[in-house]
């Protein structure tokens, strides 16, 4: 029950911010409209999916719960940044940090396990065009969504019982601007092994599990490209790919950087920017990248406008 008090009780600071009265409104304001423009911009795209019936397919389903999670993300952190940027109390509660850390934890696994989806859901498209109504069905779709919250989140739970199970009695100073589990490990006075072994298992199966998936569903519709007898320039194939594998490139780039480079090699700075990277940059960026190339959703969003204007 000491321990337990002892933990409970404790306090982290977040340090990831300036302490120059300047810079922090320049930071929160900076930060605010990031945010605004996270939240607003997968809002629309969420909205222009269920509004138009020609967008009801497989693809845009998957797509409108990576802007849920997108939106779901960035709230888990970007709110307390703006918090703590004008508040001279920068700590977060030991309750506040776990909630953070599993919130982050499980919308990021969600977000891994929706790309492999997606990525399977294009080599579908263009490799079994015929029965891919057939295949990915409303149900089976549904279904495969759902598994993707289930397995992220319990997956969340357990890293963040392996985290904070442990004892904190030394400093209280967290060098990052949100609760992240290596860096709230490195703070434990207790033996954390166990727990990197478990962070390491995890990250190896929905990193490194999810982005094999996506790089064999590429590989196939290359093949398939290939052997197609038309024509038609094999680019034109791969235009519904290319937003995917821009957020995936982006996404899984600072992923893997952030969870699997050396300990040895460990610099506060660089956790800080490839942090802010995945958990408030991408989630801004992944529905600009998607618009920008989609001619269905431009032509939405063009036919939404005029319909509004007339």
């Amino acid at each position: 029950m000491g321990q337990l008090n002892q933990t409970t009780s404790h306090r982290f600071i977040l340090l990831g911010l300036s302490s120059s009265p300047h810079l922090q409104v320049m930071f929160f304001l900076l930060f605010l409209i990031i945010y605004f423009m996270t939240i607003s911009g997968n809002f629309l795209l969420i909205v222009i999916v269920r509004m138009n019936p020609t967008l009801h397919s497989p693809m845009y389903f998957f797509l409108s719960n990576l802007s849920v999670i997108d939106a779901c993300l960035s709230s888990s952190v970007i709110p307390k940044i703006l918090a703590n940027t004008l508040s001279e109390d920068k700590s977060i509660s030991f309750l506040g940090c776990a909630i953070q850390l599993y919130s982050h934890i499980a919308f990021g696994g969600t977000e891994c396990l929706l790309l492999a989806l997606m990525s399977y859901d294009r080599y579908t498209a263009i490799c079994k065009p015929l029965q891919y109504t057939i295949i990915l069905n409303k149900q089976l779709c549904l279904h495969l969504a759902i598994g993707c919250w289930v397995a992220s989140f319990v997956n969340s739970v357990i890293l963040t019982a392996f985290t904070f199970r442990l004892s904190y009695c030394g400093s209280n100073h967290l060098n990052h601007f949100f609760c992240e589990m290596p860096l709230v490990l490195r703070l434990a006075c207790q033996n954390v092994r166990l727990s990197e072994l478990v962070e390491y298992i995890s990250v190896g199966l929905f990193l490194a599990g999810t982005l094999t998936l996506i790089l064999m569903s590429y590989l196939r519709i290359t093949l398939t490209v290939l052997k197609i007898r038309t024509n038609i320039r094999p680019y034109k194939a791969f235009s519904t790919c290319v937003s995917h594998l821009t957020v995936v490139s982006l996404s899984y780039g600072i992923a893997l950087f952030m969870h699997m480079h050396p300990r040895s090699s460990y610099s506060p700075k660089q956790d800080q920017i490839l942090g802010l990277l995945y958990t408030v940059l991408t989630p801004m960026l992944n529905p600009i990248i998607y618009s920008i190339r989609n001619e269905d959703i431009k032509n939405s969003v063009k036919k939404a406008l005029h319909v509004h204007l007339l």
